[in-house]
């Protein structure tokens, strides 16, 4: 494979592996930082790489697709599903991880800069999947990592992965990601997970329901930029109103460690909570989601309801991030 010198990682256009035939190489050696950088037609080609992947796991359960592949997991900020799921991930795949969950206990404790950790990681890794609690990290990681980054979620800003998933799942729920009625409740403010999958909602024909208290609205750059990609978004503060004509109810916690003020945090933790009683008024196919942890947004006896998918969401991670690593190691 052509060297390719530091900062200088394309995010599209074709590239080769030596090692093998390439299907698509579309991502080979690709950074994924946004998802801003996918089309219709690649996310197509995700869920169908993603499908393949679920296939052979329910199969075989491992294989040797990524065999001699090194994955490095650096993550600056908590993470239980998203480690955890790219961990497994690389292991379904035949490869190996480098688990790097507590950065405090690393060099960076000693000051080291992004930059020269991931400069140090691309030494002994294929990919580094990285999340860090400052928006555009993974932007800065990119410009000096000659190996590809998977952004796992920087700050408040994107967390692409999550969003793929999200969009596989309502795919593999409804059968389709046109004309449903998606509904995004609960921290709009500081939920990267939302605001990723506004942005991929743009390229289907979907309408999108925004629920929040007035202090956790969706960012207002980030609505104009959706609606005038043509979005049909509308605003609201009562989950009742919307809630009968929902397709997809998608739920966030209220996101404490974004908050300075303790007493602003409990005047909104718990303004929304779904119950059995919720479920009586939610259509009998409509999808209940949440991309994990909840904290209590979700009352534990929904979870028997078939309509609550969130366990479900997270198996189809593994999926989609299995297929992530196939793709930018160029071996999908």
């Amino acid at each position: 494979m052509e060297r390719v010198q530091a900062g200088h990682v394309p995010i599209l256009g074709l590239q080769r592996d030596p090692n093998g035939p390439v299907r698509d190489g579309r991502f080979a050696g690709k950074h994924i930082l946004s998802v801003k950088q996918f089309s219709k037609a690649d996310i197509q080609y995700v869920f169908s790489v993603a499908e393949e992947m679920r296939t052979m796991v329910e199969l075989v359960g491992t294989f040797d697709l990524l065999k001699g592949k090194v994955l490095a997991c650096l993550f600056y900020s908590p993470s239980t599903r998203t480690s955890s799921s790219f961990i497994a991930a690389i292991n379904r795949l035949g490869g190996g991880a480098i688990p790097i969950s507590e950065v405090k206990f690393s060099s960076v404790s000693k000051g080291e800069s992004l930059p020269d950790t991931v400069r140090t990681l691309q030494a002994y890794a294929d990919v580094i999947v990285l999340r860090h609690h400052e928006t555009g990290a993974a932007d800065t990681a990119a410009r000096y990592c000659k190996k590809p980054i998977i952004n796992a979620g920087d700050g408040v800003g994107e967390h692409p992965t999550q969003a793929l998933l999200d969009l596989f799942t309502i795919q593999e729920e409804r059968g389709t990601l046109d004309g449903l009625t998606v509904t995004m409740l609960g921290d709009l403010k500081y939920g990267r997970t939302v605001h990723s999958l506004a942005r991929l909602l743009t390229l289907f024909n979907v309408k999108v329901r925004l629920v929040s208290p007035e202090s956790l609205r969706f960012p207002p750059g980030i609505l104009e930029e959706v609606r005038a990609k043509g979005l049909q978004v509308t605003e609201h503060t009562s989950m009742e109103d919307v809630v009968p004509d929902t397709d997809i109810l998608y739920v966030t916690r209220v996101q404490k460690e974004y908050f300075e003020d303790l007493k602003a945090y409990e005047a909104v933790q718990g303004s929304y909570v779904i119950t059995s009683e919720t479920m009586k008024l939610a259509r009998k196919d409509m999808v209940l989601m949440h991309p994990l942890p909840r904290v209590g947004e979700i009352s534990m006896e929904v979870d028997d309801d078939p309509r609550a998918a969130y366990f479900r969401q997270v198996q189809y991670g593994l999926y989609v991030r299995m297929a992530l690593l196939a793709m930018v190691l160029g071996r999908a």
